[in-house]
């Protein structure tokens, strides 16, 4: 029986936990990167620092940290330690030199650009893009005075020619584009930006990390939604900019003058203070600071959750999309199915080259009847969520011609392949054969309604 006197110690040394997580897997740092060490209380988990500004040790420490001699907090608008994490986490997965997080998708595709464009400046964009992006380039950037050009074939080299001129100053693209699953050769884009010293931009928030990292294959910035995949539930809205730090902006023939110039006489420029990390503080320091979309240090702590258990969802994500998939293209109600995991899909064989044929989990399927087999089908869906939103761990359903595009014109959605019986699916984690009977229960009132042939008679008809 204990004496209530503990026994002595064996002598040994206690090693210090690892927070230098650059050589273990991706697993491994999607749990732990980014973390620091908080002596007070030994918290395992980053506190959520709720705090707008942070106290100065002295009238010196003020002066160094507003000149950038001491990046330290000043204000949680720009840095914050709780948000702190989730960009040192993001930043190791995409293996990227740093990062900033902001207010949403939106904010950091505006922050990404809008740093190194100004008014009568433009960029190249590739077509197939999430149309509120479109809509972003079309309202917001044309009333800053930046243009866009865009490319429709990504593989068509004329195109890109013809498309970037001298005042071009980036290119922008995305890695499986929303809603039609054509996913882009981001190497071969790379080498066309390389071709022109330009900056290749590069949405990967249907992508993640997980399935494939853009800065390996070429290009120099990276930017997500992380209300999306990254943070799996949502339940918060967030935006990450990655920083690459392989840019040459001084060497590029155009001009980069933010990064390369002194912001004051007497001041290095953020290339010379910064080294392979100014692009990031001269967007953190710069646009973020000044336009100010904020992340929530709350938002920025269910971002950091979200991506501990990123791998484990993208794979039941992508294997539930390829049975989907499957099923849907052998379904007698369905035209056709946008899935680049499957064979017979334009953008198949970069798919397989890629991705693996690992083409995410948020792709189009065109339903027979037009406009009137979507709704029905839409409305006779009961596991599916009727919503916006991708990349939540709940399944989504969404007509895009009458929502997310419903203010292009027809000639442009025809363009974009926007058909009025094609239906944009979210595909969440649940069991897979749930989540197809549910579509199977949907499309056989779609034929029921619309009197459509049923599977049989289509074969007898071959």
């Amino acid at each position: 029986m204990s004496n209530g006197i503990p026994p002595e110690s064996v002598a040994h040394e206690i090693r210090e936990p690892v927070y230098d997580w650059t050589d273990f897997g991706f697993d491994t740092r999607q749990v732990h990167a980014g973390e620091f060490d908080e002596p007070e209380y030994g918290s395992r988990i980053a506190p959520i620092y709720l705090s707008a500004a942070f106290r100065f040790d002295s009238f010196e420490e003020s002066t160094r940290r507003f000149s950038g001699a001491d990046d330290g907090q000043i204000y949680s608008r720009n840095l914050n330690p709780t948000n702190g994490v989730a960009e040192r986490r993001i930043a190791a997965l995409e293996g990227g030199t740093g990062a900033v997080v902001v207010s949403s998708g939106q904010a950091a595709i505006s922050a990404a650009i809008l740093s190194i464009t100004g008014q009568g400046e433009r960029f190249v964009s590739t077509a197939s893009i999430y149309s509120g992006t479109r809509i972003l380039f079309a309202r917001s950037f044309a009333r800053f005075g930046v243009g866009v050009d865009y490319v429709a074939d990504p593989t068509d080299d004329a195109e890109w020619e013809a498309a970037i001129g001298p005042d071009t100053k980036a290119i922008f693209t995305e890695t499986i584009p929303n809603p039609k699953n054509d996913v882009v050769d981001i190497a071969a884009v790379a080498r066309i930006a390389a071709r022109h010293g330009l900056p290749l931009i590069v949405d990967n928030t249907i992508g993640t990390p997980y399935l494939v990292r853009p800065l390996e294959q070429g290009a120099h910035i990276v930017v997500h939604s992380g209300t999306k995949f990254l943070s799996g539930h949502g339940a918060a809205i967030s935006g990450i900019i990655v920083d690459g730090g392989t840019f040459d902006w001084a060497g590029s023939p155009r001009s980069y003058a933010g990064i390369t110039e002194p912001p004051a006489p007497g001041a290095p420029s953020p290339l010379e203070a910064y080294g392979d990390r100014a692009y990031e503080q001269f967007v953190r320091g710069g646009i973020v600071n000044d336009l100010g979309p904020a992340l929530s240090p709350l938002h920025g702590f269910l971002l950091q959750q979200g991506i501990e258990t990123l791998s484990l969802r993208m794979e039941r994500h992508v294997e539930n999309s390829r049975a989907i998939a499957e099923f849907l293209s052998r379904h007698p109600a369905v035209e056709y199915v946008d899935y680049a995991g499957l064979p017979g899909h334009p953008q198949h064989e970069i798919a397989q080259r890629t991705l693996g044929g690992r083409s995410g989990s948020v792709f189009a399927v065109t339903v027979r009847g037009g406009r009137a087999g979507a709704e029905i089908f839409i409305d006779s869906l009961r596991v599916f969520s009727r919503m916006t939103n991708i990349g939540d761990v709940r399944s989504m359903v969404l007509h895009p011609a009458t929502t997310t595009h419903l203010s292009f014109t027809p000639e442009l959605r025809a363009q974009l392949g926007i058909d009025d019986g094609l239906v944009r699916l979210s595909v969440g984690i649940e069991t897979a054969a749930d989540l197809i009977a549910d579509l199977d229960s949907a499309l056989a009132v779609v034929a029921a309604h619309l009197a459509l042939p049923t599977d049989a008679d289509i074969q007898e008809n071959r």
